[in-house]
Protein backbone atom coordinates (compact mmCIF):
# COMPACT_ATOMS: atom_id res chain seq x y z
CA UNK A 1 0.00 0.00 0.00
CA UNK A 2 1.60 3.52 -0.92
CA UNK A 3 1.19 6.29 1.32
CA UNK A 4 -1.55 8.54 0.54
CA UNK A 5 -0.60 12.34 -0.80
CA UNK A 6 -0.91 14.94 1.52
CA UNK A 7 -1.16 19.10 0.82
CA UNK A 8 0.79 19.38 3.59
CA UNK A 9 4.96 19.01 3.81
CA UNK A 10 5.27 19.31 7.27
CA UNK A 11 2.96 18.10 10.24
CA UNK A 12 3.94 20.13 13.23
CA UNK A 13 2.66 18.76 16.81
CA UNK A 14 2.66 21.01 19.23
CA UNK A 15 1.27 25.37 18.95
CA UNK A 16 3.71 26.21 21.28
CA UNK A 17 6.48 28.68 21.00
CA UNK A 18 9.10 26.26 18.81
CA UNK A 19 5.95 24.57 17.14
CA UNK A 20 4.39 28.67 16.10
CA UNK A 21 7.79 29.40 15.06
CA UNK A 22 8.84 26.63 13.13
CA UNK A 23 5.57 26.68 11.23
CA UNK A 24 6.50 30.64 10.92
CA UNK A 25 10.02 30.18 9.40
CA UNK A 26 8.80 27.18 7.03
CA UNK A 27 5.58 28.72 5.55
CA UNK A 28 8.04 32.15 5.19
CA UNK A 29 10.45 29.44 2.86
CA UNK A 30 7.45 28.30 0.97
CA UNK A 31 6.49 24.97 2.35
CA UNK A 32 3.38 23.84 3.60
CA UNK A 33 2.71 23.10 6.82
CA UNK A 34 -0.18 21.71 9.05
CA UNK A 35 -0.41 22.33 12.98
CA UNK A 36 -2.21 20.26 15.19
CA UNK A 37 -2.50 21.13 18.86
CA UNK A 38 -4.06 18.55 21.79
CA UNK A 39 -5.35 21.27 23.85
CA UNK A 40 -8.27 23.49 22.76
CA UNK A 41 -5.82 26.34 22.37
CA UNK A 42 -2.47 27.50 20.28
CA UNK A 43 -0.09 28.99 22.56
CA UNK A 44 0.90 25.69 24.63
CA UNK A 45 2.32 26.96 27.88
CA UNK A 46 2.34 30.50 27.21
CA UNK A 47 -1.44 31.13 26.64
CA UNK A 48 -3.01 33.71 27.58
CA UNK A 49 -6.57 34.66 28.23
CA UNK A 50 -8.01 37.76 28.17
CA UNK A 51 -10.77 37.62 31.66
CA UNK A 52 -12.37 41.14 31.63
CA UNK A 53 -9.94 42.60 30.66
CA UNK A 54 -6.57 40.55 32.02
CA UNK A 55 -4.16 38.37 30.23
CA UNK A 56 -4.81 35.34 32.63
CA UNK A 57 -1.42 33.54 32.31
CA UNK A 58 -3.15 30.18 32.05
CA UNK A 59 0.17 27.79 32.70
CA UNK A 60 2.11 30.05 35.28
CA UNK A 61 3.80 33.29 35.33
CA UNK A 62 5.79 33.50 31.75
CA UNK A 63 8.28 37.15 31.79
CA UNK A 64 9.91 37.04 28.09
CA UNK A 65 13.47 37.76 28.22
CA UNK A 66 16.86 37.28 26.51
CA UNK A 67 20.33 38.39 26.05
CA UNK A 68 19.89 37.95 22.20
CA UNK A 69 19.06 41.18 20.02
CA UNK A 70 18.13 39.71 17.08
CA UNK A 71 15.69 37.19 19.40
CA UNK A 72 14.05 40.02 20.77
CA UNK A 73 13.83 41.70 17.56
CA UNK A 74 12.11 38.38 16.15
CA UNK A 75 9.76 38.44 18.22
CA UNK A 76 8.98 42.27 18.25
CA UNK A 77 7.82 41.24 14.35
CA UNK A 78 4.60 39.82 16.02
CA UNK A 79 4.07 41.99 19.37
CA UNK A 80 4.39 45.19 20.96
CA UNK A 81 6.18 44.31 24.23
CA UNK A 82 5.45 46.37 28.04
CA UNK A 83 8.88 47.21 29.20
CA UNK A 84 8.51 44.38 32.44
CA UNK A 85 10.72 44.06 34.78
CA UNK A 86 10.53 41.08 36.84
CA UNK A 87 10.82 41.25 40.90
CA UNK A 88 9.10 38.75 42.58
CA UNK A 89 8.95 38.73 46.64
CA UNK A 90 9.37 35.69 48.66
CA UNK A 91 7.05 35.29 52.03
CA UNK A 92 8.16 33.10 54.35
CA UNK A 93 5.93 32.74 57.41
CA UNK A 94 4.68 35.69 57.02
CA UNK A 95 7.64 37.88 56.67
CA UNK A 96 8.61 39.07 53.13
CA UNK A 97 12.10 39.18 51.21
CA UNK A 98 13.09 40.31 47.80
CA UNK A 99 14.17 38.17 45.00
CA UNK A 100 17.10 37.35 43.40
CA UNK A 101 19.11 37.56 46.92
CA UNK A 102 20.61 41.02 46.42
CA UNK A 103 21.27 43.75 49.51
CA UNK A 104 17.77 44.11 49.83
CA UNK A 105 17.04 40.30 50.91
CA UNK A 106 20.74 40.47 53.21
CA UNK A 107 19.27 43.82 54.69
CA UNK A 108 15.64 42.25 55.61
CA UNK A 109 17.67 38.73 56.74
CA UNK A 110 20.21 40.76 58.96
CA UNK A 111 20.13 43.91 59.13
CA UNK A 112 23.32 44.82 57.04
CA UNK A 113 23.86 47.64 54.70
CA UNK A 114 26.91 47.36 52.78
CA UNK A 115 28.35 44.80 50.77
CA UNK A 116 31.31 43.72 52.88
CA UNK A 117 28.59 43.17 56.00
CA UNK A 118 26.71 41.18 53.66
CA UNK A 119 29.69 39.36 52.50
CA UNK A 120 30.82 38.58 55.49
CA UNK A 121 27.60 37.35 56.81
CA UNK A 122 27.72 34.77 53.98
CA UNK A 123 31.20 33.77 54.24
CA UNK A 124 31.01 32.66 58.01
CA UNK A 125 27.56 30.48 57.65
CA UNK A 126 29.55 28.77 54.32
CA UNK A 127 32.35 28.32 56.40
CA UNK A 128 30.50 26.29 58.54
CA UNK A 129 29.17 24.09 56.26
CA UNK A 130 32.23 22.46 55.60
CA UNK A 131 34.15 21.95 52.93
CA UNK A 132 33.75 18.29 51.40
CA UNK A 133 32.14 17.92 48.07
CA UNK A 134 28.41 18.18 48.08
CA UNK A 135 26.64 14.78 47.81
CA UNK A 136 23.31 16.26 47.40
CA UNK A 137 21.20 19.62 46.88
CA UNK A 138 20.88 20.49 50.82
CA UNK A 139 24.41 20.39 51.05
CA UNK A 140 25.50 22.27 47.54
CA UNK A 141 23.42 25.10 48.77
CA UNK A 142 24.60 25.26 52.07
CA UNK A 143 28.00 25.63 50.63
CA UNK A 144 26.87 28.31 48.04
CA UNK A 145 24.98 30.81 50.40
CA UNK A 146 24.58 29.56 53.87
CA UNK A 147 22.08 28.43 56.30
CA UNK A 148 20.12 31.50 56.52
CA UNK A 149 19.05 32.07 53.11
CA UNK A 150 18.26 27.81 52.46
CA UNK A 151 16.40 27.55 55.38
CA UNK A 152 14.03 30.39 54.60
CA UNK A 153 14.37 30.94 51.14
CA UNK A 154 15.24 27.78 49.24
CA UNK A 155 14.44 24.72 51.33
CA UNK A 156 10.56 24.40 51.62
CA UNK A 157 10.22 26.19 47.99
CA UNK A 158 12.10 23.43 46.59
CA UNK A 159 10.83 20.60 47.98
CA UNK A 160 7.25 21.80 47.53
CA UNK A 161 8.42 22.19 43.33
CA UNK A 162 9.83 18.84 43.31
CA UNK A 163 8.16 16.71 45.52
CA UNK A 164 11.37 15.38 47.72
CA UNK A 165 13.12 16.54 50.61
CA UNK A 166 15.99 18.42 49.56
CA UNK A 167 19.28 15.80 50.91
CA UNK A 168 17.67 12.84 48.43
CA UNK A 169 17.78 15.90 45.39
CA UNK A 170 20.89 15.75 43.29
CA UNK A 171 23.33 18.69 44.18
CA UNK A 172 23.42 19.71 40.23
CA UNK A 173 19.81 21.24 40.22
CA UNK A 174 21.54 24.36 41.90
CA UNK A 175 25.03 24.24 40.27
CA UNK A 176 24.96 27.93 41.28
CA UNK A 177 22.88 30.32 42.91
CA UNK A 178 23.20 34.03 42.29
CA UNK A 179 24.01 36.63 44.96
CA UNK A 180 24.04 40.10 43.95
CA UNK A 181 25.56 42.49 46.03
CA UNK A 182 23.86 45.71 45.08
CA UNK A 183 20.02 46.99 46.18
CA UNK A 184 18.79 45.45 42.70
CA UNK A 185 15.42 43.70 42.69
CA UNK A 186 15.74 42.73 38.94
CA UNK A 187 15.24 38.73 38.71
CA UNK A 188 16.99 38.28 35.21
CA UNK A 189 20.75 39.97 34.18
CA UNK A 190 19.30 39.92 30.73
CA UNK A 191 19.08 43.43 29.00
CA UNK A 192 15.45 42.72 26.83
CA UNK A 193 12.56 41.53 28.88
CA UNK A 194 8.92 42.53 28.52
CA UNK A 195 5.75 40.86 28.04
CA UNK A 196 3.48 40.77 24.92
CA UNK A 197 0.50 43.83 24.79
CA UNK A 198 -2.58 41.75 24.26
CA UNK A 199 -1.24 38.39 25.29
CA UNK A 200 0.81 35.72 24.05
CA UNK A 201 -1.96 34.16 22.51
CA UNK A 202 -2.19 37.16 20.59
CA UNK A 203 1.47 36.83 19.59
CA UNK A 204 1.11 33.20 18.20
CA UNK A 205 -1.79 33.85 16.17
CA UNK A 206 0.57 36.43 14.30
CA UNK A 207 3.26 33.59 14.13
CA UNK A 208 0.81 31.35 12.88
CA UNK A 209 -0.68 34.13 10.27
CA UNK A 210 -1.25 31.78 7.28
CA UNK A 211 -0.60 28.63 8.69
CA UNK A 212 -2.94 25.49 8.70
CA UNK A 213 -3.57 24.85 12.13
CA UNK A 214 -6.12 22.47 14.17
CA UNK A 215 -6.60 22.13 17.95
CA UNK A 216 -8.08 20.08 19.86
CA UNK A 217 -6.64 16.67 18.24
CA UNK A 218 -3.71 14.84 19.24
CA UNK A 219 -1.02 13.31 17.26
CA UNK A 220 -2.67 9.56 17.46
CA UNK A 221 -5.94 10.92 16.82
CA UNK A 222 -4.13 12.94 13.59
CA UNK A 223 -2.88 9.06 12.57
CA UNK A 224 -5.95 7.31 13.33
CA UNK A 225 -7.76 9.88 11.26
CA UNK A 226 -5.81 9.64 8.38
CA UNK A 227 -3.27 6.43 8.58
CA UNK A 228 -1.62 6.31 5.56
CA UNK A 229 -1.13 10.18 5.30
CA UNK A 230 2.76 11.02 4.45
CA UNK A 231 4.61 14.16 5.09
CA UNK A 232 8.20 15.11 3.87
CA UNK A 233 8.81 15.88 7.76
CA UNK A 234 7.16 15.75 11.06
CA UNK A 235 7.99 18.10 13.71
CA UNK A 236 7.28 17.00 16.80
CA UNK A 237 7.44 18.64 20.14
CA UNK A 238 5.22 16.10 22.32
CA UNK A 239 6.86 13.51 24.46
CA UNK A 240 9.51 11.72 23.27
CA UNK A 241 8.70 8.99 25.09
CA UNK A 242 4.80 8.98 24.45
CA UNK A 243 5.78 8.73 20.24
CA UNK A 244 7.75 5.72 20.58
CA UNK A 245 5.10 4.38 23.23
CA UNK A 246 6.54 4.33 26.35
CA UNK A 247 8.74 1.27 24.36
CA UNK A 248 11.45 1.99 26.80
CA UNK A 249 10.00 3.18 29.92
CA UNK A 250 8.27 6.59 30.79
CA UNK A 251 10.27 9.53 31.37
CA UNK A 252 9.44 11.65 34.70
CA UNK A 253 8.12 14.95 34.77
CA UNK A 254 6.30 17.01 37.61
CA UNK A 255 3.38 18.56 36.75
CA UNK A 256 1.02 21.64 38.08
CA UNK A 257 -2.30 22.57 39.62
CA UNK A 258 -3.76 26.22 38.91
CA UNK A 259 -6.35 27.43 41.28
CA UNK A 260 -7.82 30.85 39.86
CA UNK A 261 -9.90 33.46 42.20
CA UNK A 262 -11.52 36.09 40.78
CA UNK A 263 -12.11 39.24 42.56
CA UNK A 264 -14.14 41.64 40.18
CA UNK A 265 -14.02 44.17 43.66
CA UNK A 266 -10.63 44.26 44.64
CA UNK A 267 -8.41 46.17 42.50
CA UNK A 268 -4.87 44.99 43.80
CA UNK A 269 -4.49 41.92 46.12
CA UNK A 270 -0.85 41.97 46.55
CA UNK A 271 1.03 44.59 45.13
CA UNK A 272 3.19 42.74 42.94
CA UNK A 273 2.88 40.15 39.91
CA UNK A 274 4.55 37.01 41.79
CA UNK A 275 4.87 36.23 45.43
CA UNK A 276 6.84 32.94 46.20
CA UNK A 277 6.32 30.93 49.69
CA UNK A 278 9.14 29.65 50.45
CA UNK A 279 7.96 27.89 53.58
CA UNK A 280 7.11 23.79 53.57
CA UNK A 281 3.96 24.70 55.27
CA UNK A 282 2.33 26.51 52.85
CA UNK A 283 0.98 23.88 50.19
CA UNK A 284 1.40 25.95 47.06
CA UNK A 285 4.28 27.25 45.76
CA UNK A 286 3.63 30.85 44.42
CA UNK A 287 0.48 33.69 44.30
CA UNK A 288 0.16 35.26 40.60
CA UNK A 289 -1.79 38.56 40.12
CA UNK A 290 -1.63 38.69 36.40
CA UNK A 291 -2.60 42.44 36.68
CA UNK A 292 0.30 43.48 37.22
CA UNK A 293 1.82 42.20 34.55
CA UNK A 294 0.10 44.66 32.54
CA UNK A 295 0.33 48.69 33.35
CA UNK A 296 -2.20 49.20 30.70
CA UNK A 297 -4.53 46.74 32.67
CA UNK A 298 -7.82 49.23 33.67
CA UNK A 299 -8.95 48.87 37.23
CA UNK A 300 -12.05 48.67 36.12
CA UNK A 301 -11.39 45.22 35.47
CA UNK A 302 -10.74 44.12 39.38
CA UNK A 303 -7.82 41.53 40.01
CA UNK A 304 -7.45 37.73 39.24
CA UNK A 305 -4.67 35.75 41.35
CA UNK A 306 -3.67 32.30 40.65
CA UNK A 307 -2.55 29.73 43.36
CA UNK A 308 0.46 27.16 41.80
CA UNK A 309 0.63 23.75 43.50
CA UNK A 310 3.33 21.53 42.17
CA UNK A 311 1.90 17.85 41.93
CA UNK A 312 3.33 14.37 40.83
CA UNK A 313 3.07 13.55 37.44
CA UNK A 314 1.43 10.77 35.72
CA UNK A 315 -0.13 9.94 32.67
CA UNK A 316 -2.67 12.11 31.82
CA UNK A 317 -1.52 15.46 33.45
CA UNK A 318 0.50 17.73 31.73
CA UNK A 319 4.25 17.37 31.89
CA UNK A 320 5.69 20.78 33.45
CA UNK A 321 9.03 19.81 34.33
CA UNK A 322 11.45 16.99 33.32
CA UNK A 323 13.19 15.42 35.97
CA UNK A 324 16.66 15.67 34.60
CA UNK A 325 18.41 13.08 37.06
CA UNK A 326 20.73 10.62 36.23
CA UNK A 327 18.54 7.69 35.80
CA UNK A 328 16.00 10.16 33.58
CA UNK A 329 18.75 11.41 31.45
CA UNK A 330 20.05 7.84 30.47
CA UNK A 331 16.87 6.59 29.44
CA UNK A 332 16.27 9.91 27.50
CA UNK A 333 19.42 9.14 25.85
CA UNK A 334 18.47 5.19 25.10
CA UNK A 335 15.27 7.52 23.28
CA UNK A 336 17.61 9.75 21.32
CA UNK A 337 19.43 6.87 20.26
CA UNK A 338 15.79 4.94 18.76
CA UNK A 339 14.94 8.70 17.29
CA UNK A 340 17.78 7.82 14.99
CA UNK A 341 15.57 4.90 13.26
CA UNK A 342 13.35 7.77 12.65
CA UNK A 343 14.89 10.39 10.41
CA UNK A 344 11.46 11.61 8.89
CA UNK A 345 10.98 13.28 12.72
CA UNK A 346 12.44 15.98 13.99
CA UNK A 347 12.01 16.18 17.87
CA UNK A 348 12.27 19.52 19.36
CA UNK A 349 11.02 21.68 22.32
CA UNK A 350 10.96 20.94 25.86
CA UNK A 351 9.57 17.62 25.81
CA UNK A 352 11.06 16.20 22.59
CA UNK A 353 14.04 17.30 23.81
CA UNK A 354 13.60 16.45 27.45
CA UNK A 355 14.89 19.75 28.60
CA UNK A 356 13.93 22.73 30.06
CA UNK A 357 14.04 25.75 28.11
CA UNK A 358 13.58 29.56 28.51
CA UNK A 359 10.90 30.98 26.13
CA UNK A 360 14.31 32.69 24.05
CA UNK A 361 15.84 29.57 23.87
CA UNK A 362 13.18 28.18 22.59
CA UNK A 363 12.53 30.71 19.71
CA UNK A 364 16.87 29.83 19.19
CA UNK A 365 16.23 26.39 18.64
CA UNK A 366 13.79 26.30 16.29
CA UNK A 367 14.96 28.91 14.22
CA UNK A 368 18.01 26.90 14.20
CA UNK A 369 15.87 23.65 12.68
CA UNK A 370 14.17 25.72 9.87
CA UNK A 371 17.40 27.02 8.94
CA UNK A 372 18.97 23.38 9.17
CA UNK A 373 15.86 22.63 7.17
CA UNK A 374 16.08 24.89 4.38
CA UNK A 375 19.48 24.44 3.48
CA UNK A 376 18.71 20.62 2.76
CA UNK A 377 16.25 21.69 0.70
Amino acid sequence: MTNSPTPHDYLIVGAGLTGATFAHEMTKAGARCLVIEKRGHIGGNVYSENIHGIHVHRHGAHIFHTAERKIWDYVHQFADFNPYINAPLANYQGKLYNLPFNMNTFYQLWGVRTPAEARAAINAQIADAGSAEPTNLEEQALRLVGRDIYEKLIKGYTEKQWGRPCKELPAFIIRRLPLRFTYDNNYFNDPYQGIPKGGYTHMIERMLAGVDVRTGLSYREYLAERPDVCHKKIFYTGMIDEFFDYSLGHLAYRSLRFVDEDMPDCENYQGNAVINYTDKQTSFTRIIEHRHFDADCPPEAGTLITREYPEEWHTGREPYYPINDDENNALYQKYRELARSRPDIIFAGRLGLYRYMDMDQAILEALRLADTECAHG
